[in-house]
């Protein structure tokens, strides 16, 4: 089955290029130049997977605006694509829901490879993650820190991520432990996809 994707990058070239290989490669595309024009094409028709440029139209986070719609309440898959991969600006990714995160420049096969990888992956576990979250009353640092850890990083790995210490992070953790009833990072998994 041929997947939609919803490709957002203002430099016309660089739409037109990409979309046109990713049509090459099978997929089906529609290639947008801002944020309004996203949000209606997500208005007009499902999509499967998008693929979202940080800056658009020389807004530093026109790009990252539309994660919460596309990644969260939509499922839509979402790789992010930038030139300026800042710490701040991954984080705020992740946790709003990009699968992956790809610096400029790359290859419109490097993209479409990606693309394929994340149309092969079955399901989308994100409305899971966030109810059994909610569920569990967790603070907003919580939450994010409970993300990354169910995304497989090491405290070192999520407190570069959230601009902490590994000591705070695994207070945090310890937070998230509690709210949840568990008392490992195999039981939190338990917990949010129980068997």
């Amino acid at each position: 089955m041929t997947s939609r994707v919803l490709l957002v990058e203002d430099d016309d070239e660089a739409r037109e290029t990409l979309a046109r290989a990713l049509r090459r490669r099978g997929f089906e595309c529609e290639a947008v130049g801002d944020e309004a024009a996203a949000r209606a094409a997500v208005a007009a028709a499902p999509f499967d997977l998008a693929v979202v440029d940080v800056v658009l139209r020389g807004d530093e986070t026109a790009g990252l605006r539309l994660l919460p719609e596309l990644a969260r309440e939509r499922g839509i898959r979402t790789v992010v694509i930038t030139a300026f991969a800042d710490v701040a600006k991954v984080k705020r990714a992740l946790n709003d829901g990009a699968r992956y995160l790809l610096e400029k420049p790359f290859g419109a096969a490097e993209l479409a490879d990606l693309l394929h990888q994340l149309q092969a992956e079955e399901g989308d576990f994100a409305p899971i993650v966030e109810r059994a979250l909610r569920k569990a009353g967790l603070t907003e640092k919580e939450t994010a820190v409970a993300r990354l850890v169910l995304k497989g990083l090491t405290s070192a790995e999520v407190a570069r991520l959230e601009g902490n210490s590994e000591k705070t992070v695994r207070q945090h953790v310890s937070r998230v432990f509690a709210k949840c009833g568990v008392s490992s990072r195999a039981e939190l998994f338990h917990y949010v996809f129980p068997s």
